[in-house]
């Protein structure tokens, strides 16, 4: 298989994806495309989370934060079991599964007062699901802090050694961090800018591009701070906290638009490596099927249910709908705004995946494979230097891309923030109620966004410190088993709507299937460990954590059965 024929081929079929059944769901769903209704950002504008965003700007906010480094690893991670199963995975789930849930979380929100879908569970499902589902979404959220900021810090760390920085060996580090500093700084002049002086769309695109390339340039060439990854902690611990209770408008929707002209860039450039090199997937280093089964340093992995907790941000994530329906929601200014933002985006993530199984199959054939950022910006920095006159840049292209990468984690992780900053907020609310409702009394302590934030970043900082990563080979099974739950809370939705809700119903089972099973392996492989002796308390969480999910999605799965079968209503509804 030729990766150009792969490439065009895929994209096209996400394109069809995209035309026809996002234009299906819409009239499914009713979407106003007249935009006749006024969304949320508009009837509860506060200033702060509830402010409308131009449709590029929230484009670049919402792809930006959804696609983490999640299309890049997931399929890393797969490429195991061939090409092709993780290709079939991404088309499928993207255009079915990840597409409509990102969507349907979207519009759902904007129905529900820009809330997210622990409210909605609450109004179509019961309070009790609520309860359960804010819980583990964030305490989710608390693990990806802890991930996300461990992995942030330790591309800006310092390389110590013998108790002191290597300055020499640290340059990149160096240069990474400062970069990302100095996008915090333009993007507050830009979202001033951008805000509160009438500048138009293609001059404010142009601003965004020279102001990159203003970061890129300087950046590169002057970072003079050299901290150890440690110190970095407390520093993104910081940040984030103030990136959770700043004002929208003045930090994270102007630095994700700038961080999006990044991603495209990067998108860009993979185009023109493939389109230009046009590699062949050599059948022996990287086949097209390699089998239900395969034999690992790890032991045996099953293509079923391993692919599908793997390859998340590549096809469906449920992470995806919690910035649907917490940041997205409350600055969408028109409702028509709502399928090239969160379809769109997702079928964007399908084609960096695709990207992705491309860059793998050609950083095997020339021996790229140390590494996640080595596979991916190796292979297509070596597909843009072989195109003719661009051999001189693989250098550049490789250090771009390792730092568009390192942004991907940055913005997600303060989205991340703010989002865990919702979810502990509206744990306290009553069906119907907002976090403005509520004046006074000991919840108006436990709603208050700073109470909140502290309540949120602390513990994630504090874990990523303290061995998150005896825990986090639950989480990609945490993750799906969120967007089952999440279909779940969706179907629900439509079917209390009097609409059809087949396009969640099918998928739904099939995640929670897939996401019950991977629990059930993960439960019995770390009672083995614990069995054999001297195991610390990672697999003794991990068991604890796995039979808790396991009864969680259970008891929602049988409570909501009930509304989705149309057996029975919600006593909200029916009053």
């Amino acid at each position: 298989m030729n990766t150009l024929v792969l490439l065009l081929v895929c994209t096209a079929l996400l394109a069809c994806g995209y035309l026809f059944y996002g234009r299906w769901l819409c009239k499914q769903w009713g979407v106003d495309e007249t935009n006749s209704i006024p969304t949320p950002a508009h009837t509860m504008t506060d200033g702060m989370d509830y402010v409308p965003a131009k449709p590029q700007v929230l484009m670049g906010h919402h792809f930006s934060s959804i696609a983490g480094a999640g299309p890049i690893t997931g399929p890393i991670a797969a490429a195991m079991f061939g090409w092709l199963p993780v290709t079939l995975w991404v088309l499928v789930g993207g255009i079915f599964f990840g597409g409509p849930y990102d969507f349907g979380a979207l519009v759902a929100s904007i129905r529900n007062k820009g809330q997210s879908l622990g409210e909605l569970i609450d109004v179509n499902i019961s309070r009790r699901g609520k309860i359960l589902f804010t819980a583990f979404v964030y305490l989710t959220i608390v693990l990806v802090i802890a991930a996300f900021s461990a992995i942030v810090s330790g591309t800006f760390g310092a390389v110590v050694k013998d108790g002191a920085i290597d300055v020499a060996a640290s340059s990149t580090q160096a240069s990474v961090a400062m970069v990302s500093i100095l996008f915090l700084v333009v993007a507050v002049v830009y979202g001033f800018l951008f805000y509160h002086r009438r500048v138009s769309d293609w001059l404010s695109a142009a601003m965004a591009i020279g102001a990159i390339i203003l970061c890129l340039a300087v950046g590169m060439n002057w970072h003079p701070i050299y901290m150890p990854a440690s110190t970095w902690m407390y520093v993104v611990g910081v940040y984030i906290a103030i990136a959770s209770v700043t004002p929208v408008w003045i930090l994270l929707q102007p630095r994700d638009y700038l961080s999006s002209f990044l991603l495209y860039a990067m998108i860009i450039l993979a185009f023109v490596g493939i389109v230009g090199a046009h590699p062949d997937i050599n059948p022996e280093k990287f086949p097209a099927f390699t089998g239900f089964a395969v034999e690992t340093k790890n032991g045996i992995q099953y293509l079923f249910p391993i692919l599908f907790t793997t390859v998340a941000c590549g096809a469906i994530s449920g992470f995806h709908a919690i910035v649907s329906s917490g940041t997205t929601s409350k600055q969408l200014d028109k409702e028509s705004h709502a399928r090239p933002i969160a379809y769109g985006s997702m079928l964007l993530e399908c084609v960096m995946a695709i990207i992705t199984i491309c860059a793998i199959a050609y950083a095997r054939e020339i021996g790229h494979t140390k590494g996640v950022t080595d596979i991916f910006a190796g292979g297509i920095a070596a597909m843009v230097a072989a195109v003719p006159g661009l051999s001189g840049f693989e250098t550049i292209i490789y250090t771009l891309l390792v730092l568009t990468y390192s942004a991907f984690c940055l913005t997600s992780l303060d989205t991340c923030a703010r989002v865990g900053r919702f979810m502990f907020q509206e744990f306290w609310l009553e069906p119907g109620q907002t976090v403005h409702d509520i004046k006074d009394g000991w919840k108006s302590i436990m709603v208050n966004p700073f109470f909140a934030t502290i309540m949120t970043v602390i513990p994630g900082i504090a874990l990523g410190m303290n061995g998150f990563q005896k825990i986090w080979g639950i989480f990609g099974t945490a993750n799906q088993l969120l967007a089952g739950l999440g279909l779940l809370a969706l179907a629900a939705w439509l079917t209390n709507a009097g609409k059809n809700n087949k396009m969640f119903r099918y998928p739904m089972i099939f995640m929670i299937i897939v996401t019950i099973s991977s629990l059930l392996i993960i439960i019995r492989n770390q009672i083995m460990i614990i069995a054999a002796g001297g195991a610390d308390w990672g697999p003794y969480a991990q068991v604890v954590i796995g039979c808790l999910l396991t009864v969680m999605a259970v008891f929602l799965v049988i409570e909501g059965f009930g509304i989705i079968s149309g057996k029975k209503k919600h006593p909200i509804i029916e009053d």
